[in-house]
This record gives structure tokens, sequence and C-alpha cells, in this order.
């Protein structure tokens, strides 16, 4: 199938415009990743002094890991450092690990999305769902059941479904070594704050976030980027959505301006921190009325899952 239809810039930005909002930052995207890493240390420290606040740091601390990937995601277009080799090193050892797999995965979604071929269709087309079965996946998430699919899951089915004559403990050691980089930060990780004595600091405000809140605000993110967005849409402006974000909201489900995803798939080329910007000029212009928007993630929610 032919790629999905795309949009010109020059129809919607003057060439001063365009030039920059493109233009890669030799200091953005760092301080991005800096302050990623400053919430994260900053939400520990107050869990730490007052335990009361932890409930609020496994939030805080589990929307800041999904900001590592929405980070690492901006470093798949080249946009969270201007020299490549610096945007990649950035990503894969101050965000995650992923991006080397990710970026062929992610620019495949860009060229057929919505399409037969998007690989990140799935997420999309199961939707509208019934609320009860968004309130299950809402529970699988918070309960840690998400977590244990996605990382562990894999292991298990392949040992029960090994052949005659396989090792149990072989495969298993196959598995470990896929996520070895995982296993083994999250180990130093326990190990160096165990030694300052702060052992829980890390199970509960670093493994708690990643097990619970983090899979439940990527399946938010997900439904709100092109669930009840038509397969096969014809509009490049409507093929993704943008979600109207609050302060809280950007604070506990969409960091680093994540909401803005109808203009990231208009224009792959804007770093992230210039999407509001790209934003404010279409709607200047009386763009976004044409777009595909949402006025909360509550109002994208209840449409996604309809009341019976």
């Amino acid at each position: 199938m032919a790629a999905a239809p795309r949009v010109q810039p020059d129809a919607f930005f003057t060439p001063d415009d365009w030039s920059a909002l493109t233009h890669r930052s030799a200091w953005r995207g760092l301080w991005s990743v800096a302050h990623c890493w400053a919430v994260i240390g900053a939400a520990m420290v107050v869990g730490a002094l007052w335990p009361l606040a932890i409930p609020l740091a496994v939030v805080v601390i589990g929307t800041r890991q999904l900001g590592l990937f929405v980070l690492m995601h901006d470093a798949a277009h080249a946009g969270l450092h201007r020299n490549r080799k610096i945007n990649d090193w950035v990503a894969h050892w101050l965000c995650t690990p992923t991006l080397r797999a990710y970026r062929p995965y992610h620019l495949q979604h860009h060229r057929y999305v919505q399409q037969t071929e998007d690989p990140d269709l799935v997420l999309s087309a199961p939707f509208p769902i019934k609320r009860s079965s968004l309130a299950r996946k809402v529970w699988r998430d918070l309960s840690g059941q998400t977590f244990y699919k996605q990382r562990f899951a894999h292991i298990a089915q392949r040992i029960r479904a090994r052949t005659e004559g396989e090792s149990a403990w072989r495969l298993l050691g196959q598995e470990v070594a896929k996520d070895r980089r995982f296993l083994v930060g999250n180990a130093i990780g326990f190990a160096l704050f165990s030694a300052a004595g702060f052992w829980w600091v890390w199970l509960l405000m670093w493994l708690l976030p990643m097990m619970t809140w983090l899979p439940l605000v990527s399946r938010i993110r997900n439904i709100a980027e092109h669930a009840l967005v038509a397969q096969n849409e014809p509009d490049p402006l409507r093929q993704a959505r943008t979600t109207h974000a609050s302060w809280l909201a950007r604070a506990v489900i969409a960091p680093y301006w994540v909401n803005y995803h109808a203009e990231h798939h208009m224009f792959t080329n804007i770093p992230c921190w210039n999407l509001p910007r790209a934003h404010r000029i279409l709607k200047r212009d009386g763009v976004t009325s044409r777009m595909e928007m949402e006025s909360g993630y509550v109002a994208l929610l209840a449409r996604a899952a309809p009341a019976a």
C-alpha cells in the first residue's frame, strides 16, 4: 500500500516560521533529559523524607518514566540534539536503551499511520470498547499484571512450550540475556540504594511506579493518540489526535508535550518542545478547527469507553 497522505509545511508556515520550528538545539533536549531525571530525584527525596507522599511520588515518577520514553521517541526523529551521535547516545544511555530497535518500527508507523501496515494499528483498532473492559485494563495496569505480561510472561510461555530435550534453565538464560540491560540496570540501582541504606526507595519509588503508573499512563497515551481515528484516514490533519492538557495533566499524564500528537504526525521534523508553538500558529490561522482535537483526557476516555 502507498504511504499515508502527508502535508506540505509551506502550506501552513512561512519559511521563517518553519526554520525556527525545526531548529535543532544543542541544549534544549539535554535540558529536558536533565529535567526529567531531576524531577524523579526530587520525588524520591520527598517520598523518603515524608513517606505519606509516596503515593504521589509514584504518580510523578511513573509519568517521568514515560517522559524518558517520550524523549527517546524524539531522538528517534533526530530531534533531541542537532548532533546525531549525541542525539543517539543520550537517548540510549540516559532515556531508554531501545532506540535502535524502536526507530525503524516507529518510522513505519509514521509512514503507514492508521493503515494496514501500521504496526501500532493494533493499539487503536479495538476502540471504542465497553467501559467495563477499560476498567479491567486499568486494574491490570495498576496491579502490575501488564508490567509482568510485557516483561516476563514471554519467558514463562517459551519455557512451557519448549521442545523435547530443551533445558528450561537454558531457555531461561537466553531470555534473561535479551533483557540484560533492564535487569542489570535495576540490579545496580538496587545495590547502590541498598549500600546507602535506602533499598526501599528503589523498590517503592522506581520499580513500583514502573510496574503500576507507567503502564496506565502509557495506555492513556496510546488511546489519546489514535483511538477512534478512522482506519485509512485520507486527511493528514485527522490521522492523529491532539489532546488539551492542563498543567495537572502534563504533570501526571502527558509529559514533554506528548499531547500534541496531531502536530507531530503532520510535521515530524519539529522537536517536541516546539510543538506548542506550531499549535499556536495553526490555531491562529484556523487550522486546528479541521484537525482531530480533544478537550481533555477525561473527555477522550469517555468517548473511547462509553457507558452502556
